[in-house]
């Protein structure tokens, strides 16, 4: 074996030790290496068809369009060449077609090479191959060059089959997450134009029961519903500024909340800085459970929206760019309140009245002040809350099995496609050998 073949075996790929039955290849050994073609807009809308045309992302599978005709027919694997995503893989079957930023593989060998377990075994370490000089590269020369520790045909497949196993179950778990967020959509629309009666149902929509309604600067809300700007309902304060110079002899160490920290509805508290404060600004900016934390700024989606700190680290304060917003008088509720600013009147009312350039935007403390809220009673918000929580508790029951999946996917192809854990060949489909 060449040193570089050696090299690349041991060092990139990672095989310290082949097993016994296993044999060393690389993919200029068992696969034909080809490129896609330029493949334009123009052609995708002057040439509409059947036929995938694959590109250099990764979003959709990395369906680009499609088209009238088709350049390869069969089995593949491809990669992508050039960019962000290079050195990303994927299997492809049937008629279809690829841009000149993905490279083709087709097996030399079609019964000693499984392509569904070569998109695998290749997906673990074709990254550690990509150049980052300049604009990520991952030329067919390099690609060919990668260096693989191959199993009998019946294990690749008995892999392949486990690990696509897995796959379906994570593409199923995605599909239900995707269909749950439609309908707290729907949900969060309806909760906050029609709210929940003291039975527990949302009230009839306007067009079955008008009578139930009233016009208002926010649009059809029902009879009972106020609307008042926040600045009325609640104390909106702004934190600690970084870097003042004024001498403090009554200082104290606290940890604060940043920008990075306020996520959308959630904290994210993995790396929290200390800062030393004056008492006085220590007593003034003090977080208490319950208090709403909201973003300054940010991208569009975010920007404003809510979270309700629970006293996860005490004492805290926050900085500059982060509003802190305490309810008072009993009239809103936190969580509704976080729940208001993530509803489509919360964000169009931020998009609107923001500050913008390019993806980011901003708002200050008085359009804050005149954020404008539909509010019914502290009762009927309790109940549009405890609605929301229930959905949020199914989204975060899909999205931890959704985790548990990828973590058990990780594992698995680590160990079967190492060799460190040995697929039983008895139960695979029987033929030759790599």
């Amino acid at each position: 074996m060449s040193d570089l073949r050696e090299k690349n075996l041991r060092q990139y790929s990672g095989f310290r030790v082949t097993p016994t039955d296993w044999t060393e290849r690389t993919v200029a050994e068992i696969c034909h290496l080809g490129r896609g073609r330029v493949i334009s807009q123009d052609e995708i809308r002057e040439s509409p068809g059947p036929y995938p045309v694959y590109s250099s992302q990764t979003r959709d599978n990395g369906t680009m369009g499609t088209i009238d005709s088709f350049d390869f027919d069969g089995e593949f694997v491809t990669w992508t060449t050039d960019g962000e995503n290079a050195g990303t893989v994927f299997y492809r079957s049937g008629r279809f077609n690829c841009t000149n930023v993905c490279g083709t593989l087709q097996s030399r060998v079609p019964n000693q090479i499984d392509l569904r377990f070569l998109t695998y075994h290749l997906g673990r370490v074709a990254k550690k191959y990509v150049s980052y000089v300049g604009n990520p590269k991952l030329m067919n020369g390099i690609m060919g060059s990668v260096g693989l520790a191959i199993p009998p045909i019946s294990s690749q497949r008995r892999i392949a089959e486990i690990l696509s196993t897995l796959d379906e179950a994570i593409e199923r778990t995605e599909g239900l997450i995707g269909k749950l967020q439609q309908i707290k959509a729907g949900l969060m629309h309806d909760l906050f134009t029609r709210g929940v009666t003291p039975a527990g149902h949302l009230r009839p929509p306007r067009d079955q029961a008008p009578h139930l309604y009233k016009h208002s600067p926010l649009g059809w809300i029902p009879n009972e519903w106020e609307v008042k700007n926040l600045g009325a309902l609640a104390e909106i304060v702004s934190g600690v500024t970084l870097g003042s110079k004024a001498e403090v002899t009554d200082e104290v160490g606290v940890p604060y909340l940043r920008v990075a920290n306020v996520q959308d509805g959630y904290f994210d508290l993995a790396d929290v800085k200390t800062i030393r404060v004056s008492r006085a600004q220590f007593e003034k900016l003090q977080l208490r459970f319950g208090d709403v934390l909201m973003n300054e700024g940010g991208d569009f989606d975010k920007l404003g929206r809510g979270s309700v700190w629970e006293e996860e680290i005490k004492p805290c304060i926050h900085q500059n760019h982060v509003f802190r917003v305490r309810p008072r008088d009993g009239r809103l509720r936190s969580y509704y309140l976080a729940f208001w600013s993530q509803s489509e009147a919360g964000k169009k009312y931020f998009v609107l009245s923001s500050k913008q350039s390019t993806n980011l935007a901003s708002i200050n403390s008085t359009q804050l002040n005149r954020f404008p809220i539909a509010l019914p009673t502290a009762t009927e918000q309790e109940r549009i809350e405890t609605r929301i929580f229930a959905m949020n508790d199914r989204a975060d029951s899909l999205t931890n099995e959704l985790a548990k999946l990828r973590q058990q996917k990780h594992g698995l192809m680590h160990d079967l496609l190492t060799g460190r854990v040995r697929v039983p060949v008895a139960a695979a489909t029987e033929g030759g050998s790599a």
